[in-house]
């Protein structure tokens, strides 16, 4: 699949996700450096992957699932890059972030590969928001046309309320 990085055509590496499919399992690192498996996590899934929490657009968009996703029942946001850990940990806490769970793919690209989100001669996460529901299904994915831009919120927390 092909997106833009600022303006910039790039073939991203990995699996493409389409709905209807299993979600598959990955494996991360929390910000305490613990182990993170998808297994995990029961009840619905919004998967941000982003590619640096650092930056405008990727600090937005995850204030705004930590305030609008993470309201909803039944429903877990895990928000992935390439950040460290430390990093992560540390932006979390200066935004106030608390409702959504932030890990890293940065040792093993798990994530990036399984889920066909991996940015190459970059090293960083494309934008994509992924949809499971309470079975793994993947029930709505967007991989963000440019990776600089904002994702379709509304149509991610629909694709959650439903």
């Amino acid at each position: 699949m092909k997106v833009t990085f600022a303006g910039n055509p790039v073939e991203l590496q990995g699996n493409e996700v389409k709905v209807g499919q299993k979600g598959a399992i990955f494996n991360a690192v929390n910000n305490d450096l613990s182990q993170f498996s998808l297994s995990s996590i029961q009840g619905r899934k919004l998967i941000v992957a982003v590619p640096s929490l650092d930056t405008s657009v990727c600090d937005a968009e995850v204030r705004r699932f930590n305030k609008e996703a993470a309201a909803l029942d039944n429903t877990t946001v895990i928000t992935i890059s390439m950040d460290l850990p430390f990093a992560q940990a540390r932006w979390c806490g200066a935004a106030g972030i608390d409702k959504v769970i932030t890990v890293s793919d940065h040792k093993d690209r798990d994530f990036a590969f399984k889920y066909g989100a991996y940015l190459p001669n970059v090293g960083l996460l494309a934008r994509a928001i992924f949809v499971l529901d309470e079975h793994n299904t993947v029930t709505y994915v967007e991989y963000v046309s440019e990776v600089t831009s904002h994702p379709n919120y509304e149509s991610a927390l629909a694709a959650l309320k439903n």
